[in-house]
């Protein structure tokens, strides 16, 4: 089986180190940045670099392909609208001139809005709260819409990711002692790598299609993951200031049966601190 994977970032980088052990695919991977190459030479039969907006070089890239992943995410000046939205009209159109059987793309939880804490699934309408946002509610709707009677599209919802150099100590250790707006209550949905390559292969292998919300089984809330950091790594406890409103623009407790249910077996149910 050939596949391509469009965005070779942290989390495609890590799924094309899983496909490289299986010895009957053929990875071919992108990357926007030239000097990525080499690196990327070492877990893929082919490395080509190009924008989203190349359509050309995504036609070449896609031709002859079985299954593609579309796991991009903005450089540092680059705009989601030309990252998310522009690359996933520029991979319809390239799709539809090729034998591709499945795309899986990487969405985010995020897009349920501000729910006010209440449990949600796939088939609670979306609420993108910035303009940003409604930019990847568009990008879902283009690879929904578009490609239905073409092949088969999954779209994975991931909770905050965290893994191999993004453990949870590195990302809350800039807070710690200090003190933070709102109470903490907000539901916090997280989804360890291991589980989102996990899941990428298990989606691969089965052919699913249609939207699934990948998050752990933890459940807790962002005071509760900030407390256990501080108190497994012995750093100073955040403090909260209930007299100000919460920054986090989005709060709902997500839903994962629906992925548990077409038979994934979450790696990482609970979180590691």
């Amino acid at each position: 089986m050939n596949v391509a994977i469009i965005g070779c970032g942290y989390v495609g980088t890590a799924v094309a180190k899983c496909w490289q052990q299986k010895m009957t695919l053929m990875i071919t991977a992108t990357t926007t940045t030239p000097e990525r190459v080499l690196e990327l030479q070492n877990i893929a039969q082919k490395v080509v670099v190009l924008q989203g907006s190349d359509r050309n070089g995504l036609e070449s890239v896609l031709h002859g392909q079985d299954c593609v992943l579309l796991s991009v995410a903005p450089n540092r000046g680059s705009s989601y609208k030309d990252t998310y939205l522009q690359t996933a009209e520029t991979v319809v159109e390239a799709i539809k001139k090729s034998s591709i059987k499945q795309l899986i793309y990487t969405s985010t939880c995020s897009l349920y809005g501000d729910k006010k804490g209440v449990l949600v699934d796939e088939e609670t309408p979306t609420e993108p709260e910035s303009e940003n946002q409604r930019i990847l509610n568009q990008t879902e709707q283009v690879l929904l819409t578009e490609l239905k009677d073409k092949l088969h599209v999954c779209i994975l919802r991931l909770g905050g990711i965290y893994g191999v150099n993004r453990e949870l100590v590195k990302i809350y250790s800039r807070i710690a002692g200090k003190t933070r707006p709102g109470d903490g209550s907000e539901a916090a949905n997280w989804i360890h790598l291991d589980d989102i390559v996990g899941a990428i292969e298990f989606a691969r292998h089965y052919h699913l299609q249609g939207i699934y919300n990948l998050v752990d089984d933890a459940n807790l809330s962002s005071r509760e993951i900030i407390d256990s950091v501080c108190e497994v790594h012995n750093l100073p406890r955040v403090t909260w200031d209930t007299s100000q409103s919460s920054d986090r623009y989005y709060n709902a407790r997500i839903s994962n049966q629906k992925i548990k249910d077409a038979g994934y077996k979450l790696i990482h149910p609970q979180m590691l601190f």
